[in-house]
């Protein structure tokens, strides 16, 4: 006989992780199971902060997606990246922590009609999750980092903050980014993340925090079953009383929470038949819901470097990675003391936000709605990013070592108006959905690349900052419009920040999956909470919106059944 609980939450990353722990540490104490698909990842050197570039690798915690050719991209096949195994992406991400935009909040409550996903709310969630560490290397001026204590939490379970030691360069290239006329914000995750700052990580003391942290120690009435992947859900009728896998089936009581992701929420619904009715039938997928907008809307962050050789006495980046025996050493160093060069190098980077007038003032921008119009020119909602001392070399097959004492500009563009889809590929639940992003299909998208690159060009085209320069190493080669645009085609990779696969909106909206409630519509029993529902795509590197979002999704569960 299958076994009851009262909750059972599909997916252990950020969001499922959440749900799970504000359902089972309520006061009412439910039983609550919390399935993963992959394994437990109990090894903790996997936790190690300077780590964090390696795990992307490791076969048995990435799924190792990839998008379909993209036609805008050379039609080359960009990785995909999702992480297996409890914790999620958090445990395979590169650990960087921001919380985006208030008016990001504010235009997501508007949209679904709920004032639960405000600023002012969901600032509370991000303050609870986090433990900040806000302390600074010794000498750092307070111009380059003084976060208010009122924008920060001091006992959740993730922990977030500073690296103990800075490259040597991080402030001088700080200093010369506001002399180019980027200006300085000395705390980029306090609601306004315009400006350049250095990077919060979400890591403390040489360990990384993950989503798993959220469920230690683990309370009496909840239990995790890993390497069980979810094929579909159980109903009966037009209710979700289970799921199953392999023929083995779990029952709730109340209520089965998605939490899969972006990419493998879609395909739970639709293996299940929620989901386009004709898609569902060439699949021989019997149609439980007729749902078309389940897989559409997919929106994600995409980025490109700029990477320049630089003169031997402005970093000392060969010097380090340069030399096995002193990365060895300074590696253990750091697991036994959580100081040292690893510390040092890789761990702490300058980021920024910022507008673009260029972009603003296109055409491609006066042709957009007039809602997206008014969203973009809000005043915290930036146009792109910029990146620092990004290491490059270890993602890059083959990277030379008389390169390696280089500087790495990573640019992203944000809001992105093409939205893609993912969808089925086969009758078979354990197959991956077809996914396709379509980077850089809206004329929008093109402009706001053009002219993010453009920007971050302006940059290294200072004269202070190219003084330095040796060689070109990834760089446009013309700076035309069209050159910059290549460079982009050239060179794109996805940041995994995949969304709104399983859309949140208003009843009746024409792309509505879900309420604001996170209940799947026309369906009892079932909610989705993870980034799939989420309606915008948040200024950020979206780990944090996903912890925010489970956390949400369970104070309403608690407050509906009275668990509090």
């Amino acid at each position: 006989m299958p076994v009851t609980y009262d909750f059972l939450i599909v997916g252990s990353g950020p969001a499922g992780s959440a749900v799970a722990a504000g359902l089972a540490n309520s006061a009412k104490k439910p039983k609550v199971l919390l399935l993963e698909a992959g394994g437990d990842n109990e090894d903790r050197n996997c936790r190690v902060d300077s780590q964090r570039w390696f795990t992307l690798r490791n076969q048995d915690m990435n799924w190792r997606y990839k998008t379909v050719p993209q036609e805008h991209c050379l039609n080359r096949e960009i990785d995909y990246p999702r992480g297996r195994g409890v914790g999620g992406s958090s445990a395979i991400n590169f650990s960087i922590y921001n919380i985006g935009a208030h008016d990001d909040y504010e235009e997501w409550a508007r949209f679904v009609g709920d004032d639960t996903f405000q600023w002012k709310k969901m600032h509370q969630r991000f303050k609870d999750l986090e433990t900040f560490h806000g302390g600074l290397p010794e000498g750092v001026d307070k111009k380059y980092a003084a976060p208010k204590l009122s924008d920060h939490g001091t006992s959740g379970p993730i922990h977030v903050g500073y690296a103990a030691e800075w490259e040597d360069d991080v402030l001088p290239l700080l200093d010369l980014f506001q002399e180019a006329g980027f200006p300085l914000n000395p705390d980029h995750n306090s609601g306004d993340p315009l400006g350049m700052s250095v990077l919060i990580n979400s890591a403390h003391r040489g360990i990384r925090s993950t989503a798993k942290d959220l469920l230690v120690p683990l309370p009496e009435n909840m239990t995790i079953v890993t390497n069980f992947p979810v094929q579909r859900i159980i109903f009966k009728g037009k209710m979700a009383i289970g799921v199953e896998s392999n023929g083995k089936q779990y029952l709730a009581s109340k209520e089965v929470i998605l939490s899969a992701g972006a990419l493998d929420t879609p395909r739970v619904l639709m293996h299940s038949g929620i989901g386009p009715a004709k898609c569902l039938e060439e699949f021989n997928i019997p149609v439980v819901l007729d749902m078309p907008a389940v897989g559409q809307g997919l929106r994600d962050h995409v980025a490109c470097p700029l990477m320049y050789t630089r003169t031997e006495n402005s970093t000392s980046r060969k010097a380090f990675y340069g030399d096995k025996n002193t990365m060895d050493d300074a590696l253990e160093q750091l697991k036994v003391e959580c100081t040292g060069p690893f510390s040092k190098f890789a761990c702490q980077m300058g980021i920024g936000w910022f507008k673009s007038d260029k972009l603003i003032s296109s055409a491609e921008f006066q042709e957009l709605p007039v809602d997206e119009k008014a969203f973009l020119l809000r005043e915290t909602v930036p146009h792109y990013e910029i990146m620092t001392h990004f290491p490059m070399h270890w993602l890059i097959p083959g990277f030379r070592n008389e390169d390696l004492n280089y500087s790495c500009i990573l640019v992203w563009y944000y809001n992105a108006q093409s939205r893609g889809e993912v969808t089925l590929q086969s009758s078979d639940p354990n197959v991956p959905l077809k996914f396709d992003p379509k980077f850089l299909a809206h004329p929008f998208d093109r402009r706001a690349a053009i002219e993010a690159l453009r920007e971050a060009l302006r940059f290294t085209q200072y004269e202070d900052y190219a003084k330095d320069n040796v060689v070109e190493l990834s760089a446009p080669k013309s700076h035309t419009d069209e050159g910059l645009l290549e460079h982009w085609r050239q060179t794109l990779v996805s940041t995994g920040h995949m969304a709104g696969t399983v859309k949140m909106g208003q009843l009746g909206g024409v792309d509505t999956v879900v309420d604001s409630d996170f209940r799947l519509v026309g369906i009892e029993g079932l909610r989705v909470a993870d980034m799939s529902v989420v309606p915008i795509l948040p200024s950020c590197h979206t780990q944090s919106v996903a912890y925010v979002t489970g956390m949400t999704c369970a104070e309403k569960l608690v407050a509906q059944y009275n668990l509090a």
